[in-house]
């Protein structure tokens, strides 16, 4: 049992540290993003204590963006409470898809605790993972990627406008190379994919114009997302579905 047991911690330890690897990148591309995030909440008067509780807390871009410019203009709890539902709906779509990839048996705590470090790239690269998805690698991910993303928000409000508008600008434009890194590999290795990332973002485009011409104001960015992210998604699983494969557990010394 002493063995099993030693065994099950290092393997435990590997896919840590392989997360904290996979997750070191963006933890470099959150900071430069939560930096001017940062600016901007010390812009809506928000201390740096808050910005960085804030970040810690939500780790979203988008919703915090939001939030800030709402809480700019005196926004009642009420509307800044509906947006950050419309615009972070999308984690919904990727909690559930990541649920699928873990092992049925992984307790409702480690779920809960996978699920607040659920972002966009942090779900890209654990979709990416070959196989059952393990706590510890999440885990590992979050363990740089939240940190670097608080970090970055509360040097941003302390720093002010200390650096210039084109460093700031510049920073902003990491987080877009980094989502690059995480779209090209799968990409090249299967044309299904490589065709679903086109067409996602043509649709994407045209339906913004679309709904912009429309006047569509209650169409906002995060409904479009999940629209077209459930459409895009259905259409391709009925098109190419992946046939299931089971997988080999390995077997133990005892032969449970």
């Amino acid at each position: 049992m002493l063995k099993r047991d030693d065994r099950v911690k290092k393997e435990g330890a590997g896919w840590f540290l392989r997360g904290m690897r996979d997750g070191l990148p963006i933890a470099l591309g959150y900071f430069a993003v939560a930096f001017a995030l940062g600016i901007n909440a010390m812009r809506a008067e928000m201390t740096a204590f808050q910005a960085a509780l804030m970040s810690f807390l939500n780790v979203t871009s988008a919703g915090e963006a939001a939030g800030i410019a709402l809480l700019g203009v005196g926004t009642t709890y009420v509307e800044l409470a509906f947006t950050q539902l419309v615009i972070n709906m999308r984690y919904l779509l990727m909690s559930c898809s990541l649920s699928q990839k873990i092992a049925p048996e992984t307790s409702m705590l480690h779920r809960f605790l996978i699920g607040y470090g659920v972002t966009d790239e942090i779900f890209g690269i654990s979709m990416a993972v070959e196989g059952r998805l393990r706590p510890a690698y999440s885990y590992g991910a979050i363990a740089v990627a939240v940190p670097g993303w608080t970090l970055g928000t509360l040097l941003g409000a302390l720093l002010g406008n200390a650096l210039p508008a084109r460093a700031v600008s510049a920073l902003s434009v990491a987080l877009y190379a980094m989502f690059l890194a995480i779209i090209l590999p799968p990409a090249r290795k299967s044309r299904v994919i490589a065709g679903v990332v086109v067409i996602s973002m043509a649709a994407g485009a045209g339906l913004h114009y679309l709904v912009k011409g429309l006047s569509w104001s209650w169409f906002t960015d995060g409904f479009q997302i999940i629209f077209l992210t459930v459409a895009i998604a259905a259409v391709a699983a009925l098109l190419f579905p992946v046939k299931e494969t089971q997988e080999k557990e390995e077997v133990s010394e005892n032969g449970e």
